[in-house]
């Protein structure tokens, strides 16, 4: 009887333990081995993500739409390359579904040889996509512009490769005011350093933010952390931790407000390709505060 009760014991251990790991997202559908940097709209009926086969080549934006609690079978979403003639990547909803960032390589005319990303949007309406359009020479610079998310006041948060700031990319926040967007400012400690910060994702209410960054202390090539503001100021960031960091790369964050849930991508490098899955667990903000 001792024994039972023990094993019992055991394996609600172990059930408990497999409901807070982290769950593939529509395996085989979408999570294939060859995808990253989902996101989904406020309602939960759309899905987005980067189609990357592994590798850097071609990459393209995909879409799924949620039909009575099924999935869709995934296409090029209509604003991005179907022929992969410019790479697109890291979609984003703004917190009212109505537009998204993203960022492409494809030609504003400039040289044709440029190789840089810079942020573009799309809007949606009556549940078709608009044309997309250039953020302009405010936020876009000469250097790659990546992974754009926006707070619920206009305010856009970006990764910069760096000409001026503290590390390999930081991290910037370009201020939305009387209907026209500020020359980005850098974050700044503490939550930049000397090594790589990138993929910001902004709470709609600027209350929070996740990113990634290669700091050796972590647990991985690179981690996702978490920083608060409070009174204008950024808290020291926080390791999210295991099971949501690992040995592996964790990267592009999402939180679906809604869902009360994050969703982030996990690479690992096999040879000279690269197996890439899009995640999502259980999130309380309440936890790390």
């Amino acid at each position: 009887m001792k024994y039972s009760f023990v094993a019992a014991l055991l394996c609600i251990a172990l059930l408990c333990e497999a409901q807070i790991a982290p769950q593939l997202f529509e395996p085989s559908l979408i999570s294939n081995g060859g995808v990253f940097g989902l996101t989904i709209s406020p309602d939960s009926k759309i899905a987005l993500w980067v189609r990357s086969n592994g590798k850097r080549d071609t990459l393209k934006i995909m879409e799924s739409r949620k039909n009575n609690g099924i999935w869709s079978t995934p296409v090029v979403a209509s604003f991005s390359s179907p022929t992969g003639e410019w790479k697109d990547i890291d979609p984003l909803f703004s917190p009212d579904g109505k537009t998204v960032l993203f960022q492409s390589n494809r030609n504003t005319g400039r040289s044709a040889d440029r190789k840089d990303f810079d942020i573009w949007a799309v809007t949606l309406a009556n549940n078709q996509w608009s044309k997309p359009y250039h953020l302009g020479s405010v936020i876009n610079t000469e250097s790659s512009e990546s992974y754009a998310s926006v707070a619920r006041n206009g305010n856009i948060y970006f990764m910069k490769e760096n000409e001026d700031g503290k590390g390999k990319s930081d991290l910037y926040v370009s201020e939305f005011k009387n209907g026209n967007y500020q020359t980005p400012r850098n974050i700044g400690l503490p939550i930049n350093t000397t090594e790589r910060e990138s993929n910001p994702f902004i709470s709609p209410d600027e209350d929070y933010l996740l990113y990634f960054s290669s700091d050796p202390t972590g647990f991985g090539d690179v981690d996702l952390y978490i920083s608060f503001q409070k009174k204008g100021k950024w808290t020291t960031p926080k390791n999210l931790g295991s099971p949501i960091n690992s040995s592996l790369a964790e990267f592009c964050p999402f939180v679906h407000t809604k869902e009360k849930r994050l969703y982030f991508s996990r690479q690992e490098k096999q040879g000279d390709k690269m197996k890439e899955d899009l995640l999502y667990i259980d999130f309380d903000i309440k936890k790390y505060k």
